[in-house]
């Protein structure tokens, strides 16, 4: 509801109404209008002649002995605003039959012929945009939906018929069977209908409670309706053809995470470009930029937009680059800076000197404790996956945590044995610490994925890991490496940073004792990287708690009391 409302502070003019865009959010806010109106005529029964004024200006104008009714359908017409504005398919096709039946009643009941004249006029606008409308809803859901409803139907009359006979002794009435139906029936299709008079408070609730029972049920079956469209694992035959792009294009530390089970496809016109992204709910979140030829970047991000209002997504790119934030842009998106990534340029990378003083420190002190390093290529790393495992577990029961995912990989036999692990064996030759190694395909830079450890293991066993990684990258070749992005980084550094990024840096130096952003952000440091900044794109502020969620939900792997639970 409030996205709606949200749309009045820069609404545009009827002069505008060529537009299809213009035309869906007149429809929304006049739909929202109309719901809102109906609320006031219901709730507020007490103001002379029922508010005849709002009466007269609703569209679907309750009678008194409807407001109950009233209230529902105003309720309904609130929720279909906003769905209008997603032009959801559903919501059209609710909208739609809501007004003729609105109509209907109107005609033969002959109340409010200009009233009439406004559904008409209303409802010909929505059937003749009718095209405009295109956002699906979950087809397993749909379906639900419908079961939900009859079978709530069914289990209401049969409720409400063998209460009112069982208990007529309440009412002013007795009740057959046939009419204890024929009274339930009025209940719920008739806007003017009463139950007898009840003669005692039971009588009284019970007929309450079969109005609210029929509700319960019919909230359920709607909401059910308008579920975003959930998107179903990758096929076999997308992730070949991911694989073959990501290996001829991939050029970033998360191009090898786009292959990963968790993420789904969307493939440009052409077929030569890719979006990795995971859904959840209304949330659909691109891990990094397109990865293709450059002349197919515009392309592939307009066709993910149009896949996401299809579905009713709300789309964003986590993790992007700066070079294509322009193309962003042109489609209408906002970016905020989310934290820097730490690159080591390897040719300026030594121990020698003030620089490398700790480092140096560091590598003696653990090597006269007997521990030593070695690169385990892939071939010979599935015999240690017991043992890495051991070491895993031990760190994720520290950690207290579940394994996250999407922006960073999990311990998985296909993943790990895919390329080279860092191993740090101590002097029994029992490993200490481990990573695995991530090549970035047509990027000549070397980055760590899982960096895990033992509790038991030397203080600084992490910084001697990192150091003889990135002097063995610099040794077989590689022009720099990746220690991953800062998270929160480098925001109180922004010349003009704008209300989300002032939002963003005040969490970064507030939520240390969760996440240790402060603290990972001055390990890496001690490296002395190249800070490159990264950004999230998004479609406005309003889809921002819905992507956070998103976001939360991916990287979690659904898990949010996990995810929420701070580190010792």
């Amino acid at each position: 509801m409030t996205i709606v409302w949200s749309q009045i502070k820069h609404f545009p003019p009827i002069a505008g109404l060529r537009s299809p865009a213009v035309r869906v959010r007149w429809i929304a806010v006049l739909t929202a209008i109309a719901g809102s109106l109906n609320l006031l005529v219901a709730v507020l029964p007490h103001l002379p002649e029922r508010s005849r004024w709002l009466g007269q200006l609703a569209t679907l104008t309750v009678e008194t002995q409807g407001r109950v009714a009233g209230a529902v359908i105003g309720f309904i017409l609130l929720t279909l605003a906003n769905q209008l504005l997603r032009r959801k398919q559903v919501a059209w096709l609710l909208t739609v039959l809501l007004l003729s039946l609105s109509v209907a009643l109107k005609g033969v009941r002959a109340h409010h012929p200009a009233l009439i004249a406004l559904d008409l006029i209303l409802l010909g606008c929505l059937v003749g945009d009718r095209k405009i409308y295109i956002a699906r809803s979950d087809a397993p859901s749909r379906v639900r939906a419908v079961r939900v409803l009859l079978g709530a139907l069914l289990f209401s009359l049969a409720y409400g018929t063998l209460g009112l006979f069982w208990l007529d002794r309440h009412y002013s009435r007795d009740f057959d069977l046939f009419t204890a139906l024929q009274q339930v029936l009025q209940l719920f299709f008739s806007w003017d209908a009463r139950v007898a008079l009840p003669q005692t408070r039971f009588g009284q609730l019970f007929a309450e409670s079969i109005f609210s029972v029929g509700l319960l049920t019919l909230g359920y079956a709607f909401l059910l309706l308008l579920q975003p469209v959930w998107q179903p694992p990758a096929t076999v035959t997308e992730r070949r053809q991911a694989t073959a792009i990501v290996r001829a294009h991939g050029h970033t530390s998360l191009a090898r995470l786009t292959l990963l089970e968790d993420k789904s496809y969307c493939f440009s016109p052409s077929g030569e470009s890719l979006i990795a992204f995971v859904q959840r709910g209304r949330g659909a979140i691109a891990l990094g930029d397109p990865i293709g030829p450059a002349r197919d970047r515009e392309a592939i991000i307009q066709q993910f937009l149009r896949e996401c209002q299809q579905n009713d997504w709300l789309p964003a790119f986590y993790q992007v680059l700066p070079d294509d934030l322009p193309l962003y842009q042109r489609q209408g998106l906002a970016s905020v800076q989310i934290g820097q990534e730490a690159v080591i340029p390897l040719q300026d990378f030594s121990l020698q000197g003030k620089r490398g003083r700790g480092f140096r420190s560091t590598l003696s002190r653990l090597e006269r404790a007997g521990y030593r390093f070695e690169v385990i290529p892939a071939a010979e790393t599935y015999p240690l996956l017991p043992e890495l495992r051991f070491v895993s577990d031990t760190w994720l029961k520290r950690m207290k945590g579940p394994e996250k995912r999407f922006s960073v990989g999990w311990f998985d036999r296909d993943y790990l044995t895919s390329g080279s692990i860092a191993v740090v064996r101590s002097q029994d030759g029992q490993i200490q610490a481990f990573a695995n190694w991530v090549e970035e395909f047509q990027r000549n830079e070397l980055t760590l994925d899982l960096i895990r450890f033992l509790p038991s293991a030397e203080s600084s066993t992490m910084e001697f890991l990192l150091v003889n990684t990135i002097l063995a990258a610099k040794d077989r070749g590689f022009d720099s490496f990746s220690l991953g992005l800062s998270a929160l980084s480098g925001l109180d550094q922004l010349d003009q940073p704008n209300q989300v990024e002032q939002g963003l840096d005040y969490l970064y130096r507030h939520l240390d004792r969760f996440y240790r952003f402060q603290g990972l952000h001055s390990f890496k440091e001690k490296f002395h990287p190249d800070w490159q900044p990264r950004y999230f794109v998004y479609p406005n502020l309003a889809a921002i708690p819905s992507l956070v969620v998103t976001l939360v939900r991916a990287d979690s792997g659904d898990r949010w009391l996990d995810y929420f639970r701070a580190n010792d």
